[in-house]
């Protein structure tokens, strides 16, 4: 699965919008940044929503050093893209090392979990379809 970035550069604190393209263009300074329940050192900012994409919402994650998500489902399929840092991630049964550059793809239902590692945050951009998503702790006991 390829994923591709856009990027927009536009003056910092604005938002734009130009309804003859429903286009929107936004800063993420203008986002609010907000802990995750359950993790570690770990926030979200939901950067687009179902109010801007009928289909999918596309999410920021930021993980400081050390922090991370218990091993957890999802009833909604991820595809992820790395900005920085670097993490140990549990996919089902297969732990890899995720770096600045690479993409991930988790289906729906799949046990996974985050483990930030070394000194500066781990910060990725999670895309998933709009619509309900239950998420459950996975039982290690």
């Amino acid at each position: 699965m390829i994923f591709n970035l856009w990027v927009s550069k536009h003056p910092r604190g604005r938002q734009t919008t130009i309804p003859e393209d429903d286009m929107t263009v936004r800063h993420n300074a203008d986002v609010p940044l907000e802990n995750v329940p359950g993790g570690t050192a770990t926030s979200r900012q939901v950067l687009l929503d179902s109010e801007l994409m009928p289909n999918f919402a596309m999410r920021r994650f930021v993980m400081e050093p050390g922090g991370g998500m218990p091993l957890h489902t999802n009833t909604v399929e991820h595809g992820q893209y790395v900005l920085r840092g670097r993490a140990s991630v549990r996919i089902a049964d297969e732990t890899v090392d995720l770096v600045a550059g690479d993409s991930v793809y988790i289906p729906a239902n799949v046990p996974h979990s985050y483990e930030a590692q070394g000194d500066e945050p781990f910060e990725f951009l999670c895309v998933v379809p709009n619509g309900p998503d239950e998420i459950h702790l996975v039982d290690q006991g």
